[in-house]
């Protein structure tokens, strides 16, 4: 059935399961994939690949927040997306054609940047084309349509790699840019209400200068300590799925890519149905019971990969992956909407959160590298369950409960 904002024209809510369940492939085709080629195709050293990871996400998270605040100024969402879509296809090309260190270097940083686009553009079309009653579910759905589409991209990429070559998986990338570009386009530009996809209360004292000033980034305590929570999780996270992939890679050469599409599989798969739990429950059970959860299934992870090197234990592991980020996909949307309700600046603090996670990320990448370099991959997950407590325990002391929120206090 056909839905309306409360502009016109109507668009079906299929273009954005379409467009969430593409964006995933498209970027799915890249991730832990790369780091795996480099590293055992292309023979290079762990520091190496950490700098590269170091240096693409350094380049990333520092234009992220900047990228969040374009995007609550620009009308033209659609066409945000489509050309971050034709960089990162360009940029996947690159890497296949040329897959020495600066080419790769140059390439993995253009896509770290581009890549900010996606989440802040899609979690404006959703706030833009839906009413605040259906966007926790709406958001859970998005999720799932999100981890559908990595199961999906992981069945194809471990298909290709195994028949080709893991270098071939890279040419996935643009045709899936393609179709994820033409979903884009389904909706109708006029369809999405400009307020209400960048949380915009026209009835409040800052409409009328076009939102809050982007000092409510720090006016707003829960979202202060919601974004270092969010770093000290990524931190611990990003690293440990490379880190199995690499383990597998080491023991089963031939079949690199079809393990680490067997890891990332395992994942999605319960990833899917925890988003979809996590939309249906978030407004009667409350947003911080259901991340708490996401928190603390973390260091439990890293710990176990600690306890054996066999295949089928390491995919197992990496179930505990899919109930984390399940939750952690469909709510940290709904919580940043929770804590900047009103504001006109939901995409700015996506943007900053989304900076947190990058921070986070881009320092596992090259601290793991070292740290397995020098102390091996059993001291490199304990590290990791040790920065994933932290987070636990900062989040359950300091965390309110976001569906509880009044409006911030604003400045006009």
């Amino acid at each position: 059935m056909a839905i309306t904002s409360t502009k016109s024209p109507r668009f079906h809510p299929f273009s954005l399961d379409a467009i969430n369940f593409l964006l995933a492939d498209v970027r799915g085709a890249l991730g832990p994939y790369l780091n795996v080629f480099l590293v055992t195709q292309q023979h290079w050293s762990q520091f190496e690949v950490g700098w590269v990871t170091a240096v693409g996400g350094l380049l990333g998270l520092a234009v992220q927040t900047p990228i969040g605040a374009a995007i609550d100024e620009l009308r033209c969402k659609r066409a945000a997306i489509v050309f971050a879509l034709a960089v990162l296809g360009m940029a996947a090309l690159a890497i296949f054609a040329w897959p020495s260190f600066w080419p790769v270097a140059i390439a993995n940083s253009l896509m770290s940047i581009v890549g900010d686009v996606f989440g802040p553009a899609v979690a404006a079309l959703t706030l833009g084309l839906f009413k605040r009653q259906q966007l926790a579910r709406r958001v859970g759905r998005n999720s799932a349509f999100d981890h559908a589409g990595n199961v999906a991209i992981a069945v194809v990429a471990a298909a290709v790699g195994y028949a080709f070559s893991q270098r071939v998986v890279f040419l996935l990338v643009p045709v899936f840019a393609v179709l994820a570009a033409s979903a884009v386009l389904t909706i109708p530009a006029k369809a999405i209400d400009f307020d209400r996809a960048r949380d915009l209360d026209p009835e409040s004292d800052v409409a009328a200068s076009g939102g809050a000033g982007y000092g409510v980034l720090f006016q707003s305590r829960p979202l202060v300590i919601f974004g270092l929570c969010v770093m000290l999780y990524h931190f611990a996270n990003a690293g440990l799925l490379p880190l199995a992939g690499q383990k597998l890679a080491a023991e089963y050469p031939k079949e690199a890519t079809a393990m680490m599409s067997a890891c990332i599989i395992a994942a999605q798969a319960v990833m899917l149905p925890i988003a979809l739990v996590v939309g249906r429950t978030a407004d009667s059970w409350g947003r911080k019971p259901l991340f708490l959860v996401g928190f603390a299934v973390l260091p439990i992870r890293a710990l176990l990969y600690t306890f054996s090197d066999n295949s089928v234990w390491l995919i197992g592991v990496q179930l505990l992956d899919g109930v984390s980020a399940g939750i952690f996909g469909a709510l940290m949307p709904l919580v940043i909407a929770d804590i900047m309700r009103g504001t006109g600046r939901y995409n700015l603090a996506l943007g900053a959160i989304a900076t947190a996670t990058g921070i986070g990320a881009a320092l596992s990448g090259l601290a793991t590298g070292v740290i397995v370099d020098h102390f091996g991959y059993r001291v490199a997950f304990l590290a990791a369950g040790a920065a994933a407590v932290v987070a636990l325990v900062v989040f359950a002391i300091r965390m309110p409960e976001t569906a509880e929120l009044e409006k911030v206090a604003l400045q006009p």
